[in-house]
């Protein structure tokens, strides 16, 4: 009875937590959405698409310039290891450097604040989510959506086309209390990374890999077709996004969990079924919301269906990684990263300039397969070993 009883404690625990993440990032991403949908009517697919282009260079910036990446935070924050607050200052310096640069280049301050907003948060938010503290991580990353949207508007109407970067740095600020807390909670120790240099460089190059994969299509295709034709894009890759909520709520929810050893099969499982469903329901419903909410951008449509079919793959491979980023295996997913991105590059440069958006949007889907299917011949090989 008492087994029993431990039984149901922790899978009420579980439920809520996945809970706390999973309503966090829906409601987010609901918002997040309603913003960029909303501002692409407002502006049009050239401005829409010129914005697009500007926030693609902070972001690979940002991911050159973050030594502290997304998962080594969670990792180590999950596991009680004291870096995070070496790793943060790393990656702010790193930040500060990339803004007087970028400033030196465009004369935009608003692309360098951006790149520290986005340093902060990420190493921020996955802290939180490393301690399991799952409830404080939803306030939190809600807070950041609603300011977005608040000051992303605001400063527009006030500022013009320009202010939009800038509003969207201001949603940052209210993390720099974490930030305080990180830096108290440990001393800088540059000694206690030599030992785990390997996880945490691979770590970095696997999510500058990776992120780049999300940027980079949007750097090529604006010299290549125009800004028009990336606002179509940029818009479908939102779609994209929606489409994949759950599924990154999951891996958000399994890499803390992977990490302490909890294999949770059933929900991988379950996982993969829903994602086939969603991508079924993005194929389908996209002609229908499309012409109807979004009459200016209907070179959108076909983009969204092709990426539609992206969801399955990605999924599987977002499980993959959370359960080799567990074992601290972070070596198989930078081989991954590397072979999306060399199969998105080749496949940007030359397939738009055939078949267009339809192009560009197949080769984001051929990315996302040939490297869900490295993670899944790697996961047999590893567990052949083992």
């Amino acid at each position: 009875m008492k087994n029993l009883w431990s039984i149901l404690i922790d899978k009420f625990y579980s439920i809520k937590d996945l809970g706390y993440v999973g309503s966090a990032s829906i409601i987010g991403t609901g918002i997040s959405a309603f913003f960029w949908l909303s501002l692409a009517n407002l502006l049009g697919a050239e401005d829409y698409g010129e914005i697009q282009y500007y926030l693609a260079i902070a972001g690979v910036v940002y991911l050159l310039s973050s030594f502290g990446s997304p998962n080594t935070i969670t990792v180590y924050a999950a596991k009680n290891i004291k870096v995070n607050s070496t790793l943060l200052l790393i990656s702010l310096v790193g930040g500060f450097i990339a803004l007087l640069v970028l400033l030196g280049i465009f004369q935009r301050l608003d692309i360098g604040l951006i790149i520290l907003g986005y340093i902060i948060f990420d190493l921020t938010i996955n802290y939180l989510l490393g301690k399991k503290l799952y409830s404080k991580y939803s306030k939190y990353f809600l807070i950041q959506k609603i300011l977005s949207l608040v000051f992303g508007f605001g400063f527009y109407y006030v500022f013009g086309l320009d202010g939009i970067i800038y509003g969207l740095a201001a949603s940052y600020i209210p993390f720099i209390i974490i930030v305080y807390k990180i830096c108290k909670e440990s001393e800088i120790n540059f000694s206690e990374l030599k030992s785990r240099s390997g996880f945490i460089t691979n770590n970095y190059f696997e999510s500058s890999i990776g992120g780049l994969r999300g940027e980079v299509d949007k750097l090529i295709i604006a010299p290549l077709l125009g800004f028009a034709i990336l606002g179509n894009y940029a818009l479908a890759m939102q779609f994209y996004a929606v489409l994949m909520i759950f599924s990154s709520v999951v891996f958000k929810y399994l890499l803390p969990q992977d990490s302490t050893g909890i294999p949770n099969t059933r929900l991988k499982t379950n996982t993969i079924f829903m994602s086939v469903g969603i991508s079924v329901l993005g194929i389908t419903l996209s002609p229908i919301v499309i012409p109807q909410f979004f009459p200016k951008f209907e070179d959108a449509i076909i983009a969204i269906q092709i990426l539609s079919i992206s969801v399955v793959p990605a999924t599987i491979g977002y499980i993959c990684i959370s359960e080799f980023l567990g074992l601290e295996k972070s070596r198989f997913v930078l081989i991954g990263r590397i072979i999306a991105l060399s199969t998105l590059v080749l496949g940007m440069i030359t397939l738009p300039i055939y078949y267009g958006i339809v192009g560009a949007a197949s080769a984001f889907v051929l990315s996302s397969c040939t490297q869900t299917i490295f993670l899944i011949l790697a996961k047999k090989k590893f567990e052949a070993k083992s």
